[in-house]
């Protein structure tokens, strides 16, 4: 999955996250959403990470 396709993913995570909350579901159901979201961002992270170790690295391999 690229950057935009993940930014994608975790905005309509977020929103559904949002309405589950908002109209009264299950504390477990909201969990579960908050869940998916959490492991949505952490990659994300690594991933930006990723690429920030790459560009450090880039002037030290030409």
């Amino acid at each position: 999955m690229n950057e935009e396709d993940l930014k994608t993913k975790i905005e309509e995570t977020r929103k559904s996250m949002y309405e589950a909350y908002t109209q009264g579901e299950d504390y477990n159901k909201v969990l579960k959403i908050s869940q998916q979201l959490d492991g949505l961002l952490n990659r994300m992270v690594k991933l930006k990470n990723n690429c920030k170790f790459v560009l450090i690295l880039l002037p030290i391999l030409i």
